[in-house]
């Protein structure tokens, strides 16, 4: 299963990153993040001051998690909501299906959330009748297509206009014209009435504010408001490791998601709520589930060299810098979680045997670190990622024998200059022909080592 992961990952990411259409329209999208992220980022007085802050607040969270959800916990409930623990994936399923049980729906809205992404939410309960219908507008976009988000921030940002068009006039006979405002405004159309009518609301959450029991969250459409409002049910389900001491703390944490997440000073709706509708309110649930989902977060919780990876806000800034996501795309990754944030937390989330080969799809850059807004030292991690994969074992026999021989090799000079360029380009060329991939070819070594040019330099200046 590992090889066939890797494989797969290897044969995606070769035809991905040749594919001149893809790119083109990854860079458009990603130079516009750019040009906004540039303009959000000076209106913090001193960013890597604030950033350095928003890493001690997840490190205060992280370090003392259990506390916190309890808090948590005690707060929300003592607001009217309910708080549900599950393991585990399949117990967030179960869990999920017995309220749906209950309350007899047959139909669930839902607004964006990755934890639903994660545990594979959506072919479940259609499975058993329910229908589901995504409200985020990419997300839309995505489920009509039968695919997985592209990006946890904006999930269709490897399609043009053109391709929704297309898609819109082959599901809801829309011109094939339409411009992107058309679209959106038939999007709305669809959407509108089933949010009055949906027996259940699904919601994810940005944080859990564990002073006063409420669930944050962040949004630029309103769909996630009207998921949690009309509904007679609202349930939330978010990984452990959103948790943030107190209220105070969203003050810092909501502009650094704005700006890093999509270059706004902040994001058009943010709300916070603590419970389901009180007597005396107007709007809202009668119910209000949050589910607590760990599904190996504990296991990176334990690893004390990785653990702030769950420092992650899941803005998405390290994927809109990574060279590597930029070439293969996000569908490539075969996760719910792509580019370096993906690469460093999957391993721990699904399994290291399975994905251990995501550690090593990085130029290890930096660029990825040196953006984040909470500060995770992220090349660092992909190399003790690596570093666990070989002590627990699953490096190959090849890899083993390919390392030890280059060992041996590089330290002893001699047999470097040995042989001449002539002789190793042969050898590049005649068994590497292909370890840059069959669309590049392998540098032209010169015909003198690097030691043998420089010690004729020194000579010739003596």
């Amino acid at each position: 299963m590992a090889q066939n992961t890797a494989t797969k990952f290897l044969s995606d990411s070769s035809a991905k990153s040749f594919d001149l259409n893809h790119r083109e329209i990854v860079r458009r999208t990603m130079d516009k993040y750019n040009r906004a992220f540039e303009n959000s980022k000076h209106k913090f007085i001193d960013l890597e001051n604030s950033k350095k802050k928003a890493n001690l607040i997840k490190w205060r969270a992280i370090e003392n998690l259990d506390r916190y959800l309890v808090e948590f916990e005690y707060n929300f409930t003592r607001s009217g909501g309910k708080v549900i623990w599950a393991n585990d994936a399949e117990e967030a399923r179960q869990e999920i299906w017995k309220i749906v049980e209950k309350q007899q729906a047959r139909t669930v809205v839902k607004s964006k959330s990755m934890v639903t992404e994660e545990i594979e939410l959506n072919p479940f309960l259609e499975k058993r009748g329910v229908e589901v219908l995504e409200s985020d507008l990419g997300e839309f976009i995505i489920q009509l297509l039968n695919q997985k988000p592209y990006h946890f921030v904006t999930p269709a940002m490897h399609l043009r206009t053109e391709d929704i068009a297309q898609l819109f006039h082959e599901k809801f006979a829309m011109p094939l014209d339409a411009t992107a405002e058309q679209l959106t405004q038939k999007a709305r159309e669809l959407l509108r009435e089933r949010f009055i009518t949906a027996d259940i609301g699904i919601t994810g959450a940005n944080f859990l504010v564990a002073d006063t029991g409420s669930i944050a969250i962040t949004e630029n459409e309103g769909n996630a408001r009207l998921t949690s409002t009309f509904p007679k049910v609202h349930i939330v389900l978010a990984g452990i490791e959103k948790i943030i001491p107190n209220m105070l703390d969203l003050d810092l944490m909501w502009p650094l998601l704005a700006s890093h997440g999509t270059g706004q000073n902040l994001t058009v709706y943010n709300s916070l709520i603590s419970g389901p509708r009180l007597s005396s309110e107007t709007d809202g649930p009668e119910e209000m589930i949050v589910i607590l989902v760990d599904n190996g977060r504990s296991s990176l919780l334990a690893k004390k060299e990785q653990r702030e990876g769950l420092y992650c806000i899941r803005c998405g800034s390290c994927l809109n810098v990574c060279p590597i996501y930029q070439n293969i795309g996000g569908h490539s990754y075969n996760t719910t979680y792509q580019g370096p944030i993906g690469s460093l937390i999957t391993p721990h989330l699904s399994g290291m045997k399975e994905f251990k080969h995501l550690s090593y799809a990085s130029t290890l850059c930096g660029k990825c670190t040196e953006v984040c807004p909470v500060g995770i030292d992220i090349q660092k991690m992909l190399l003790v990622n690596r570093r666990d994969s070989v002590q627990e074992g699953l490096a190959t026999v090849e890899e083993k024998r390919l390392w030890k021989g280059f060992a041996y090799f590089i330290q002893k000079r001699k047999w470097l200059d040995f042989f001449g360029g002539r002789f190793k380009n042969f050898i590049l060329r005649r068994f590497f022909k292909k370890a840059w991939g069959d669309n590049r070819d392998l540098p032209i070594l010169p015909k003198k080592s690097f030691a043998q040019q420089y010690k004729e330099e020194q000579k010739h200046k003596n």
